[in-house]
Formats: structure tokens, sequence, C-alpha cells
């Protein structure tokens, strides 16, 4: 029988905030206790799956708003020097 927990996986299946709400619910569900050791783990592996989407979402959004602060200020995307009194982030 298939992990009902498993069937959605993958970036392109949740948005970042579904994958957070989810990740919360994970969580306070293995907190709570009363679970047998394997759905224990069945939450523990989904809850490690849903934070690994979180990352790659917030790496996504890390990398555009370096390529945008870039675009912006002329330079590179790597994070080179800028003077950062005299300009604000947004």
């Amino acid at each position: 029988m298939a992990c009902k927990l498993c069937l959605v996986t993958g970036r392109d299946a949740l948005s970042y905030e579904q994958a957070r709400d989810e990740l919360v619910g994970v969580v306070k569900k293995l907190e709570a206790g009363g679970l047998t050791l394997e759905q224990s783990l069945e939450l523990w592996e989904r809850g490690e799956k849903l934070a690994a989407i979180c990352a790659e979402w917030l790496e996504g959004a890390r990398a555009r708003l370096t390529a945008a602060l870039a675009a912006r200020d002329g330079g590179e995307p790597d994070g080179g020097e800028r003077d950062t009194e005299d300009k604000a982030p947004f």
C-alpha cells in the first residue's frame, strides 16, 4: 500500500506556503506523540521532504532577489561590494 503522505512531493506540486503549513502540521503531530513507530517514521520522512521543498523555494527567492538587486545596481549578482548606507535594499 502506497504512503498516503507521500503522494504530493516536489516543489512544482506545492507552493512554499502549502509546504510550510503542512510541515507545521507534521511537527505538531510528532510532538503530540501517541503514534506508532511506523507512523512516526512516515511523518518524519514527509517532514524531511517538506523541509527540502521549502528550502528549494527559499533558495529560488534568494537568487531572484540577488539578481534583482544586481540589475538595479548594475553590479554582479554574486553579492559584490556596494555602499549599503546610501541604498536601501527595496
